[in-house]
């Protein structure tokens, strides 16, 4: 380990290509594991090493731009490709009920921890998002939130 550090620290250009080729496979992989955009930005600063190494560039120039160009791949793209990447993701069956009125099946009670209203033709434990609230049996509430396997409710008159 030792020779192939002192391997790398004397300006070998061929080492640090090889070192940059590992970095953007690896990072590559990774990604491709994961797909959550968050190493690709890496496999673009390897790129932009790589670059720098085949003109002829310097280990401290090429990793200055590994670095610059791997943050800003990272802090200016990856909110637009999370943005427009990931916009056929779908809401969930659950997901659509907010926004919902509901129908309270059983006196919801947040103190009392009762509760149970109707969505989509199923049964949900339901308590209120205000915890002061108190729905009564056949009152009709909207979903403001969905909180593990409860329905969060607020008063329809709120809206």
């Amino acid at each position: 380990m030792a020779d192939f550090l002192l391997f790398l620290s004397a300006n070998n250009s061929q080492a640090w290509l090889y070192a940059w080729l590992g970095i953007g496979i690896i990072a590559l992989v990774v990604e491709l594991i994961t797909i959550g955009l968050t190493s690709i930005w890496i496999v673009g600063g390897a790129i932009a090493a790589i670059i720098i190494n085949v003109i002829g560039g310097p280990v401290w120039l090429q990793v200055i731009v590994f670095f610059l160009v791997t943050f800003v791949l990272l802090f200016f793209t990856r909110p637009w490709a999370v943005k427009y990447l990931n916009r056929r993701t779908t809401a969930t069956n659950a997901d659509s009920a907010i926004g919902q009125q509901v129908r309270i099946l059983e006196r919801v009670d947040n103190i009392k921890e009762t509760g149970k209203a109707m969505f989509n033709g199923m049964e949900w434990t339901a308590r209120a998002a205000d915890g002061d609230q108190v729905f009564e049996v056949d009152e009709l509430a909207e979903v403001v939130e969905i909180s593990g396997v409860k329905l969060l409710l607020k008063k329809i008159s709120e809206v």
